[in-house]
């Protein structure tokens, strides 16, 4: 259990963050920053502006990464006119970056590879579509690295797998011999390639998608490229389910919990304007009353120091461009 949930790579980076922090901790004890850390890890938010090797450590970072960059700029596709929700890969990779600092930009041109397949990469995407190709690349990046290599082996007529036959004493290999009519144009096999991508998902150690999901994706397909593929797995709506990281494609712009929390905020800062006092009698009766906000935690980790940090230089930064 500690193996499949990687507990260890938490406790080790609890340890860390403990050791990094540890003057601040100590004034209220080791063992409320555990509580604290393990908690932020069950909400998903301890991914938030950490450096991308603890982002792609294990697969409930990689769904926490996908679920907050979707709560976080689900907007993007939501709100404006005909083309407000329209964006390059640099533009979203920017975004990723507001989460992730050295989120690797080859990872978003993947990604957007995977959309505009043969347009140039400055073509405009909208938010849906990059959002569940980029859940495709980034969670199973290993898984496609894989399949890249399968593929490419099918088009030059090699077979990268090898069937033992149950029946044979001498435990020798019978090879699935590829169709030698395969080009880059009219793809693989469709039948082949599944059979390999299934020995594939059986040896792997890192997350792939289910296999009866890709058998079932594929079985009304003759012949099919690689990136014919990766579309068709960005597409699923049965496979974004099994991963459960972000909603189906007619509820993605529908977060009532997120947008429970804007309208209170709305509402208190709205609040706060039509409450000014309009009289210089000095009467405390009119002056607006202000709740001093619910401190959760005397400790902040790590991570929400970097986000002050972060919202802070936007705020210069904005200031500065409305000078100018």
């Amino acid at each position: 259990f500690a193996a499949q949930r990687h507990v260890l790579t938490y406790m080790e980076d609890a340890v860390s963050q403990l050791l990094e922090n540890r003057e601040d901790i100590s004034q209220y004890g080791i063992a409320r920053f555990f509580t604290e850390y393990f908690n932020s890890v069950r909400q998903g938010t301890h991914i938030l502006f950490r450096e991308f090797s603890f982002v792609q450590a294990t697969p409930h970072n990689r769904a926490s990464f996908l679920r907050t960059f979707w709560r976080c700029f689900r907007t993007v596709g939501k709100n404006g006119g005909k083309y407000s929700n329209l964006l390059t890969a640099q533009e979203y990779h920017c975004l990723l970056q507001l989460l992730c600092p050295d989120f690797p930009v080859e990872l978003t041109q993947k990604a957007a590879r995977i959309v505009l397949m043969d347009d140039a990469m400055d073509c405009l995407m909208s938010f849906s579509d990059f959002l569940f190709a980029f859940q495709i690349q980034f969670y199973y990046s290993e898984f496609l690295e894989s399949v890249a290599a399968i593929y490419q082996d099918l088009l030059a007529g090699k077979n990268p797998n090898t069937v033992i036959v149950p029946t044979s004493s001498s435990g020798q290999h019978r090879q699935r011999q590829p169709p030698n009519d395969c080009s880059p144009l009219d793809g693989v096999e469709a039948s082949l390639f599944y059979q390999c991508l299934e020995s594939l998902c059986d040896r792997s150690k890192y997350s792939c998608p289910p296999s009866a999901l890709v058998k079932e994706m594929l079985s009304s397909a003759q012949r099919l490229t690689f990136y014919g593929f990766l579309m068709a797995l960005a597409k699923d709506q049965g496979i974004n389910r099994a991963l459960g990281a972000l909603p189906d494609k007619g509820d993605l712009f529908l977060d009532p919990a997120m947008d429970q929390e804007l309208e209170k905020l709305v509402a208190q800062v709205s609040g706060l304007s039509i409450s000014r006092p309009t009289s210089s009698s000095g009467d405390a009766a009119n002056l607006p009353v202000r709740n001093s906000p619910r401190i959760n935690s005397l400790w902040k980790p790590l991570h929400q120091r970097r986000k002050m940090d972060a919202e802070s230089e936007g705020s210069n930064e904005e200031t500065d461009s409305s000078e100018n």
